[in-house]
C-alpha cells in the first residue's frame, strides 16, 4: 500500500453563482481538505465577481468560455497540483467525509479511479434562493460492466481519478457536449476497474430546469448514439439520474 495522495478539486460552473457558492461551502466542510480548488467558469458573467469564497479555501478561477462541461473541466484541471482529481458540478454538494473517503481508496496504488455512492435529490429553489428538498433516491452499485453498458449511475460529482491517468486519457472528450462523463468512465475502465467506496457522500441535486440529464433533445440523443458506436453499446435511451436510481433499485430487488 502507498501513501495517501494529495487531492485537487475540479469544479465546473456556468452562470449559477448561488449554486456554486453552495457547492464551495460543501468543499470547505471536508474533513480532508484539498490542496487546491480549480473552477472552470464557463459562464457569460464571471462567477468570481458574485461568489464569496469560504475563508481559507485555495480557489483558482479559470475563465473557460468553452461551451461545454467537458472542456471547462479539462481547462480547469490543467495546472492542478493534486495527485488525484475529484470532480464537482456547481449544483451538487458533498457531505463532509467525501474527500477523506475517496482519498483512502487511492492508498492502494492499483486504484486509478474511485467513486462513492450518491443520492439524487429532487428539489425546488424558492424566491429567496433556499433549496427545498422534495424527495430522494440512492445511486449505489459496485462496478458492473453490464449495467454500465445501458445505464450510467456514477455522477461526475461522485468520482475521482489519478491525475496521471486523466492526462493519459486526454481528459474528457470535449466533442461530447453531453454524456462526456459516461464516455470517460468507459475509457478509464479499459485500464483498471473503477473502485467503489460504499456509502453516500454526494448529493446530486435536480430541479425542474437547468439539468443536462433532463435534456432528451436531439443533441443528447446524438451524443448517446456516438457513445454507443464508440464503445459497442446497444441503442441508448436518455435517462436522468433520478430514473437510473429507479433502475438500480429494481435490479437490486431482483438480486
Amino acid at each position: 500500500m502507498g501513501s495517501t495522495p494529495t487531492l485537487s478539486v475540479i469544479l465546473a460552473t456556468c452562470d449559477r453563482p448561488a449554486l456554486v457558492a453552495d457547492a464551495l461551502r460543501s468543499v470547505a466542510m471536508q474533513t480532508r481538505p484539498p490542496i487546491d480548488v480549480r473552477i472552470g467558469d464557463d459562464g457569460v458573467t464571471p462567477a468570481a465577481d458574485a461568489v464569496e469564497v469560504p475563508a481559507g479555501l485555495p480557489v483558482t478561477w479559470v475563465r473557460t468560455r468553452a461551451g461545454c462541461a467537458a472542456a471547462a473541466r479539462n481547462l480547469a484541471a490543467h495546472g492542478a497540483r493534486g495527485e488525484v482529481l475529484a470532480f464537482l458540478d456547481d449544483d451538487d454538494r458533498w457531505l463532509p467525509l467525501h474527500l477523506e473517503r475517496l482519498a483512502s481508496a487511492f492508498d492502494d496504488p492499483a486504484v486509478e479511479l474511485a467513486y462513492t455512492d450518491a443520492v439524487v435529490v429532487r428539489e425546488q429553489v424558492d424566491r429567496a434562493g433556499a433549496r427545498i428538498e422534495l424527495e430522494r433516491r440512492t445511486l449505489a452499485r459496485g462496478w458492473d460492466p453490464q449495467m454500465m453498458r445501458v445505464n450510467d449511475w456514477i455522477a461526475p460529482s461522485a468520482f475521482a481519478v489519478r491525475r496521471s491517468r486523466f492526462e493519459s486519457l486526454g481528459g474528457f472528450d470535449a466533442t461530447f457536449t453531453m454524456s462526456e462523463d459516461w464516455d470517460f468512465l468507459l475509457r478509464a475502465a479499459r485500464h483498471a476497474t473503477p473502485h467503489r467506496v460504499a456509502g453516500v457522500t454526494v448529493e446530486v441535486r435536480m430541479r425542474e430546469s437547468g439539468n443536462h440529464s433532463a435534456d432528451f433533445g436531439p443533441e443528447r440523443r446524438a451524443c448517446l448514439a456516438r457513445l454507443a458506436a464508440r464503445h459497442g453499446l446497444p441503442p441508448l435511451e436518455p435517462r436522468t439520474f433520478w430514473e437510473v436510481a429507479e433502475v438500480l433499485a429494481r435490479a437490486q430487488g431482483r438480486g
